[in-house]
């Protein structure tokens, strides 16, 4: 791949277009906002000049709403070799390109698994893919070239490439990305009324459930307008979830024992299949989950105090495999979690110690 034209310079269009351009490829950028193309332009994504021909490789990143209206509009120019989408929904758009009687040989859904919070084109860095799945939708009508092309783009941006079906892509990316966006702003939302006296008692685990619920309100509305049936489906089965929790809890209150122990019953079965389904997750580079050792250190809020820890444990040999910090309330201070492999725990606990390091139990 020489050139390519990103349609669409908002986090994802941005980033892939700086991934582009880091490795040499000549982007065009093209936005219906002129003034973010040249944003992106001025990031070092690429030009925002038209190209004089087609280029080889034409990405769009529009909202899924938008995206086979987009997409149906550079195949009728003729901007490119070939064509490729971004959108977290796959699909809907694909229907609708069939629907307008297009060429669908020179066309490849796909989706890289990979955002932040934040939008626009500012917020994009060329390193966003790296490490990540990037789901690919071919059908029996893709040319190889254009799969090819698809597969080179995935390269340039270090993600994973993953080949699935567009409806199954869909039903999954609704399990593992829309229905949790919607259950976390759910918990986020009861937060909005809450006494200040108990929203100052937010811990890491609030902080963790409702990361995501930060986004973008329109950008969600657009995603989840394109794939409403599947989240539908999946939050209906939460909803039963949640009925027969609250049973259970209403029970663990009376004054029967045989209905707490119902209760009890009732708790532990949610907690168990909870637990079960968290040991799926992929672990590490998306490879099986492993259990760590946490080696928790306390550290006050100031320039230095990470990067003296992660000096130090590589100092003493040891690999830190994930890190989480919950910060003291109302305290310039902290506690980093510093996850391990079991056999290197007691090893940097001691070299911390040595240091001078203050180690929580």
């Amino acid at each position: 791949m020489r050139t390519a034209l990103v349609i669409g310079t908002g986090l994802i269009g941005t980033s892939a277009a700086l991934a582009l351009a880091q490795r040499g490829v000549t982007v065009h950028l093209a936005d219906h906002d002129p003034e973010q193309a040249r944003t992106a332009a001025a990031l070092g994504a690429g030009t925002d000049e038209t190209p004089e021909g087609p280029v080889d490789l034409a990405i769009v990143a529009a909202p899924p709403a938008h995206v086979a209206a987009v997409l149906a509009d550079a195949m009728r120019r003729g901007v490119a070799r070939g064509y490729l989408d971004v959108a977290s929904v796959k699909g809907g758009p694909r229907r609708e390109l069939e629907a307008l009687g297009l060429d669908l040989s020179s066309y490849i859904g796909s989706h890289p698994m990979s955002g932040r919070e934040k939008s626009g084109p500012l917020a994009a860095t060329g390193d966003l893919f790296e490490g990540r799945p990037w789901v690919l939708t071919p059908t029996r009508d893709t040319d190889t070239e254009v799969l090819n092309l698809a597969l080179e783009l995935v390269s340039h941006c270090r993600a994973v490439p993953v080949v699935m079906d567009a409806d199954a892509h869909d039903r999954a990316v609704a399990l593992v990305s829309h229905m949790p966006h919607l259950v976390s702003s759910m918990v986020a939302a009861r937060l909005e009324n809450a006494e200040e006296a108990a929203v100052r008692l937010c811990g890491q685990g609030i902080r963790d459930v409702t990361r995501i619920a930060a986004s973008d309100p329109r950008m969600w509305i657009d995603i989840l307008s394109a794939n409403p049936g599947p989240v539908a489906d999946l939050l209906t089965d939460v909803a039963a979830d949640l009925e027969e929790t609250v049973r259970a809890l209403r029970a663990l209150q009376s004054s029967d024992e045989s209905k707490r122990r119902e209760g009890t019953t009732g708790i532990e079965d949610v907690l168990r299949r909870g637990n079960a389904g968290q040991i799926r997750v992929p672990g590490k580079h998306g490879s099986a989950p492993r259990a760590y050792e946490v080696v928790a250190v306390l550290i006050d809020d100031q320039p230095g105090q990470l990067a003296r820890i992660f000096a130090d444990a590589g100092m003493a040999g040891v690999n830190i495999e994930d890190v989480r910090i919950e910060h003291a309330t109302g305290q310039q201070a902290g506690l980093v979690q510093l996850m391990v492999e079991p056999k290197a725990a007691p090893v940097l606990t001691a070299a911390l110690r040595e240091r001078g390091w203050a180690l929580r139990q």
